[in-house]
């Protein structure tokens, strides 16, 4: 990407490069220094100095890691808890979005107001209540104690109410009512194209939330039925810990997140360019 100055294309300074490089290597040590640790034994690990080079051992740790907890369990558990969330998340948010950003009805501002105040709630206040309604419903232990809160955020409602607010003109609204659209027929046709690119980005950072998230599936989840991280909790013993089998199971946990950025990191940039465009 190039600035134009007086007229004429000047790629960015060798300084913006750096930043960038230095981002990129910051973001990055975390994955190298677990695959690092994971690829070694627990020996190695007692050795003084720095390990700088990954050992050949990850492979051995990694199937160590499958045999001890249940892994495929945990990994369809994870799939299936984080593409229903954030399929859920993009859903229900785009349309609360489309309703605060486009209707007009009496206490829309206040009543957004107060969605956006419960992020100021902390999560942990909520925990007793919500488990006792899990209880009572009969969904302790099962993957609905975990989809079903999650089903709609508060962070997603004001991020796609404050996108659809600016990128989808009023007219073209009343110009689908025109020609006989419902509302509902309205926010098929026009509300939810239009916001396809902040809704990618929604699902992605939902997905990428749900997929991490330990706090709540630790407390709600049987041990034999589990989401990856709670899974890798197991890999803790009482008075030792083996750093390196606990890594290669941090460092497999990882891998289907750079999956989902590999194959629609392209899909996800040129959308956001497409909004970017239109707006």
């Amino acid at each position: 990407m190039s600035r134009k100055v007086g007229g004429y294309d000047r790629p960015p300074r060798l300084w913006v490069y750096g930043a960038l490089l230095a981002v990129l290597g910051a973001s990055f040590f975390p994955v190298w220094w677990s695959f690092l640790i994971g690829s070694q034994d627990a020996s190695a690990l007692n050795q003084p100095g720095w390990l700088w080079l990954p050992g050949g051992n990850f492979v051995a740790n990694a199937l160590r890691v499958i045999d001890t907890i249940p892994f495929w369990t945990a990994l369809m558990n994870s799939i299936i808890v984080s593409s229903a969330v954030a399929i859920s998340v993009v859903m229900f948010s785009t349309l609360a979005g489309y309703a605060f950003a486009k209707l007009k009805f009496r206490g829309r501002e206040g009543l957004l107001i107060f969605v956006i105040a419960t992020m100021a709630i902390p999560t942990q206040l909520g925990v007793v209540p919500l488990f006792i309604v899990m209880s009572r419903l009969g969904w302790t232990g099962s993957l609905w104690a975990v989809i079903v809160p999650g089903m709609v955020t508060a962070f997603g409602v004001f991020w796609m109410t404050q996108y659809l607010r600016d990128a989808l003109p009023d007219e073209l609204i009343e110009a689908v009512r025109m020609d006989g659209a419902s509302m509902l027929g309205s926010f098929w046709h026009v509300g939810l194209p239009a916001a396809r690119p902040a809704a990618a980005m929604l699902a992605l950072f939902t997905f990428v939330g749900t997929w991490t998230n330990f706090f709540w599936p630790f407390i709600v989840l049987d041990p034999g039925n589990p989401t990856l991280p709670v899974a890798l909790q197991q890999l803790q013993a009482a008075f030792f810990v083996d750093y390196s089998l606990v890594l290669a199971g941090v460092v497999l946990s990882i891998i289907p997140l750079i999956l989902v950025f590999i194959f629609l990191g392209k899909q996800l940039v040129t959308g956001i360019m497409q909004g970017a465009v239109k707006g």
